[in-house]
C-alpha cells in the first residue's frame, strides 16, 4: 500500500518534458545555486570569480535544464567581457573553453596580466595585429537579478553583455549547441563574430536581434538588442531600445533591473553626443544600483558621470566620479569601468589645458602592452591622446597610433571615427596645405555624423592652427562657431579654452566678462591655473613641454595683468573665479 501510494504520487510527473523524475537531480539543485551565486558575483562581487562560478553552473545545467544552462553561459560572457579578457569571451560564448577550437580566425593571444593596475585581465590580441577595435559599451547587463528574484532568474534568458566589441567568426563553430532560443543564438553568433574579427559575419544575426526585439517587451531583450546596436553603430535604435527597456523594468518595480536599463540608456546618450541626459540617467543608475546593492553597475555609472562632467569641465566631479568607479573596479576587476574612468580624467585635463598630464596618462592606455585599456574603450581614447601628445610637444607619441585609430574608423562602428581621424591626421601633417584639407574634411565628416562636442573640438583646433598662421578673420570664424557649440552643448572648460584663442585672435565674444582672468592669454591662463595648483615654474615647464625661461617670462605678465604680488595670491584669486 506504502509502495503503491508512492508511485501513485510521483507518475504524474513522470512524463516532464524532459523524461525524467520530477525530483531535480543533485546536480541540477547545485547548479541553480551557483547560477544565483555567479549572478550576484557579477554584479557586486569580483567578475572574474563570477566567470568561473557562471562556467559551473552552465556544467551543471547542461543536461538537466538547458535553458538555465543558456542563461549561465551568456552571464559567464558577460563576467569575461567586464573583465576585459577577449580570449575568454570568444571561448565562453563558443561553449567551448579550449581557444584552439576555433576552425577560422586569427588566432587570439592569452589575456595580459593585468590592466593598467585595475587587476582585470588586459584585452586579447590578435597575434597578427593590434588589439582588437571594439565598440564600448556599458557594463554587462543583466535584469532581474537582484536576490529576492533569483529564482525567477534562473530561468531567464541571460543578461545582455557590456555592449560593445569588433572582429568575428562564423556561425558554426563548437559548442554551438548550448544556444537553444532562436534570440539568444543570433546575439551569440553576433558577439563570437565580432570577438573573431569576422564583422562580415556578425551584422546579419544582430540585425535579427534587433528585429526580433521590437516584438518582445521583456527588459532583458531589450537590452541585449541596445547592444547589438551599439555594436552596429547605430546609436540612435541603442537609444531607442534602453529607453524601451527602462520602461519595461519600471513595471517591475525592481531597483536592480533599472540600474542597468539606465546603463545602457546614458550609453547611448553619452555615445550620441547627449552629455545632459546621460548625466541625469546615470545620476539616477548610481542611486537604483545602490538600492539594489549593485556595486559594479554602480561603478558604471560613475564612470560615465566622470565622462559626461569631463565635458563639462567640471574638475571636481570628474575627480569625485572617477575615484569612486575605479575603487570597486580595481577591487572587483572591471577593466572596463576602470578604462573609461581613467579616459574622463584625462580629457578633463586636456580641457583645462594640460596636455602633458593628459597625454601621459593615456599613453598606457592606447599603448601596446599589458597596460592597455579595455579592448571596448582604447580606441575611443584614442583622438584625446593624439591631440594631448601633439598640444604637449610629442608628435612621435601620437604618430605611433594613428594606424590603429585609421582601422578603428574603417570598421564602422563609431560613427564619429572617420572625423576624428582626419582631425589627429590635420594635427600632425607636415606641410600646411595638407593640414588645412585635412581640418575642412574632418568638418565635414561632422556634417554626416552629427554631434555639437566633437565638431565644436575640431573648430577650435583649427582656429587655433589659423590663428598661429595669421589667418586672423578665418580663425574668428571657426573659433565663433566652436564657442557657440561648446556653450550649447555646456562644455564649459572648453568653452573658456576657446574664449582665451579668441581674445589672442583679437576678438571678444559677447558672453566673455572682461576682468580677472578674461585678461590673460590662453598660454598665460594655462600657467596661472598651474602654478594656482601648488606647481613649482619648472614642473609648468615640464607639463607644457616649454623651458622654465617662457615660464618665468609669462608668469610676470600674469602678475602685472591681474594686479597680484604673490602665488597665494593668484591661487586666492583663481579659486574665486573657478567658483
Amino acid at each position: 500500500m506504502t509502495g503503491d501510494s508512492s508511485r501513485a504520487r510521483t507518475a504524474p510527473h513522470a512524463e516532464s518534458r524532459n523524461g525524467r523524475d520530477a525530483a531535480r537531480s543533485a546536480a541540477e539543485d547545485r547548479g541553480h545555486g551557483e547560477l544565483a551565486r555567479g549572478t550576484r558575483q557579477l554584479y557586486d562581487g569580483p567578475v572574474g570569480d563570477a566567470h568561473e562560478t557562471l562556467l559551473l553552473a552552465a556544467s551543471l545545467l547542461a543536461a538537466d535544464a538547458p535553458d538555465s544552462a543558456e542563461t549561465a553561459h551568456l552571464r559567464a560572457a558577460d563576467a569575461a567581457w567586464a573583465t576585459g579578457d577577449v580570449t575568454a569571451c570568444l571561448t565562453t560564448l563558443d561553449g567551448d573553453m579550449n581557444p584552439t577550437a576555433w576552425p577560422a580566425g586569427p588566432a587570439l593571444t592569452p589575456a595580459e596580466p593585468t590592466a593598467g593596475g585595475h587587476g582585470a585581465p588586459a584585452a586579447g590580441r590578435a597575434a597578427d595585429g593590434p588589439s582588437l577595435p571594439d565598440t564600448p559599451v556599458p557594463a554587462p547587463t543583466e535584469v532581474f537579478a537582484d536576490e529576492d528574484s533569483a529564482p525567477e532568474v534562473t530561468r531567464a534568458v541571460g543578461s545582455p553583455p557590456p555592449p560593445g566589441v569588433t572582429g568575428a567568426v562564423t556561425a558554426s563553430g563548437p559548442g554551438t549547441e548550448w544556444a537553444r532560443d532562436p534570440f539568444v543564438r543570433d546575439y551569440r553568433d553576433g558577439m563570437r563574430a565580432l570577438l573573431a574579427r569576422r564583422p562580415e559575419h556578425a551584422a546579419g544575426p544582430l540585425r535579427r536581434v534587433l528585429e526580433q526585439a521590437r516584438a518582445d517587451g521583456r527588459p532583458e531583450r531589450l537590452l541585449r538588442a541596445a547592444a547589438a546596436a551599439l555594436l552596429l553603430g547605430d546609436v540612435h535604435a541603442a537609444r531607442a531600445a534602453g529607453a524601451r527597456a527602462l520602461a519595461a523594468a519600471r513595471t517591475t518595480e525592481c531597483a536592480a533591473s533599472e540600474a542597468r536599463a539606465l546603463e545602457y540608456l546614458a550609453y547611448g546618450e553619452l555615445r550620441a553626443g547627449r552629455h545632459a541626459q546621460a548625466r541625469a540617467h546615470a545620476e539616477e543608475g548610481v542611486r537604483a544600483a545602490l538600492l539594489a546593492g549593485h556595486r559594479n553597475t554602480a561603478a558604471s555609472h560613475h564612470a560615465m558621470l566622470a565622462l559626461a562632467a569631463s565635458i563639462e569641465g567640471d574638475t571636481a566631479a570628474v575627480a569625485g566620479h572617477a575615484s569612486a568607479a575605479l575603487r570597486t573596479a580595481r577591487r572587483h576587476g572591471l577593466a572596463q569601468a576602470a578604462t573609461l574612468a581613467e579616459w574622463a580624467t584625462a580629457r578633463a585635463d586636456l580641457a583645462r589645458g594640460r596636455p602633458l598630464d593628459a597625454a601621459d596618462r593615456l599613453a598606457p592606455l592606447v599603448g601596446p602592452g599589458p597596460r592597455r585599456g579595455h579592448f571596448a574603450v582604447w580606441m575611443l581614447a584614442m583622438p584625446c591622446f593624439v591631440e594631448a601628445a601633439v598640444l604637449a610637444g610629442r608628435p612621435e607619441d601620437a604618430r605611433g597610433v594613428v594606424g590603429d585609430l585609421a582601422r578603428w574608423a574603417a570598421f564602422g562602428a563609431d560613427p564619429h571615427a572617420p572625423a576624428q581621424l582626419a582631425r589627429c591626421r590635420a594635427l600632425l601633417a607636415a606641410e600646411d596645405s595638407e593640414a588645412d584639407g585635412l581640418y575642412l574634411r574632418a568638418l565635414a565628416l561632422h556634417d554626416e555624423s552629427g554631434g555639437d562636442f566633437e565638431r565644436a573640438r575640431t573648430e577650435l583646433l583649427y582656429g587655433r592652427w589659423l590663428r598661429r598662421r595669421r589667418r586672423l578673420r578665418e580663425a574668428r570664424g571657426r573659433l565663433g562657431a566652436a564657442l557657440v557649440a561648446f556653450e550649447r552643448c555646456g562644455a564649459g572648460a572648453w568653452a573658456d579654452q576657446t574664449r582665451g584663442e579668441l581674445r589672442a585672435n583679437g576678438a571678444a565674444s559677447a558672453t566673455e566678462p572682461t576682468a580677472g582672468l578674461a585678461r590673460l592669454t590662453p598660454q598665460q591662463l594655462r600657467i596661472a591655473r598651474h602654478v594656482a595648483e601648488g606647481a613649482t615654474n619648472r614642473e609648468v615647464a615640464q607639463r607644457l613641454a616649454v623651458s622654465t625661461r617662457t615660464v618665468d617670462y609669462h608668469l610676470r605678465n600674469v602678475f602685472a595683468a591681474l594686479g597680484v604680488r604673490s602665488r597665494m595670491e593668484l591661487a586666492r584669486l583663481v579659486d574665486q573665479e573657478g567658483r
